[in-house]
């Protein structure tokens, strides 16, 4: 394993894989906490019907993915905050939706489309120096918007008394819900779509089992994400299997050791 670290595309799978884990980690607290695990797995598959559209229209699949998720998304929580409709409701419609889309796009598509099977299982082997970069980027949009994470957390635990105190919760469920749209687009090319929802849950959950505070709960996550991705690349090198199914066996295997120490 050691020697394939001086290889160039393993070098950026490694870089790739800590970023995500580290993003996905930090986001899946929110998410967690404030019972839209299902967010995940609807915005991974808005992600599909995006890269579908992209690959119909011969163009770069993460450019229109971006902006379709981002929209998604976005729609998500206006119908959450307009409805009576509970929150797995409206992401379970936009969910089917996205996919009938993307099966849509994808029929209207002539001939076999590797690059959609690539983003389905997840590919990070194959991650390029321009995947890397967007990920640097929103890595260092989610560092300038850490100043937020008080009023996120605040809203997350007590959302009536933070509109008492005039926090403009509505606008942050916003580019909260936008921020994890963006992290899902440029997660499911490591992760793929399939596991995506998986890399946002289980890090937080575990970190749930570990924590006694917030504060704590985040730290671990993010911990926990980073540290799951070094094992499940060493997992798929040494055995040849595909990464994110190992790196997400990692992390079901600490939610399990976490779990029998609460026990």
């Amino acid at each position: 394993m050691l020697e394939a670290l001086q290889l160039p595309f393993i070098q950026r799978a490694l870089a790739a894989g800590l970023l995500v884990g580290a993003l996905t980690s930090y986001l899946g607290v929110l998410v967690v906490q404030r019972r839209l695990s299902f967010l995940g797995d609807g915005l991974a598959h808005a992600a599909f019907a995006g890269v579908a559209l992209g690959l119909l229209l011969n163009q770069e699949p993460l450019w229109v993915a971006l902006p379709f998720a981002v929209t998604v998304a976005l729609a998500i929580t206006w119908v959450r905050q307009q409805s009576h409709l509970g929150d797995d409701t409206a992401i379970g419609i936009f969910f089917a939706v996205s996919v009938a889309l993307g099966v849509l796009f994808m029929s209207l598509r002539q001939g076999f489309a590797p690059d959609a099977v690539a983003y389905l299982f997840g590919s990070i082997l194959t991650v390029t120096p321009t995947d890397l970069g967007v990920m640097v980027g929103l890595a260092l949009l989610v560092l300038l918007l850490l100043p937020l994470w008080r009023a996120w957390a605040y809203a997350t635990f007590d959302r009536e008394l933070a509109l008492a105190d005039r926090l403009p919760v509505a606008l942050h469920d916003y580019l909260l819900s936008a921020l994890v749209a963006l992290v899902v687009v440029v997660s499911v090319k490591v992760v793929g779509i399939v596991l995506m929802a998986a890399f946002i849950v289980i890090p937080a959950a575990t970190a749930r089992l570990l924590s006694p505070t917030f504060a704590a709960m985040t730290l671990w996550s993010v911990g926990l994400g980073v540290f799951s991705v070094l094992p499940g690349l060493a997992a798929a090198y040494g055995f040849d299997v595909p990464a994110g199914s190992a790196i997400v066996l990692t992390q079901a295997l600490l939610f399990a050791l976490a779990l029998l120490r609460r026990r």
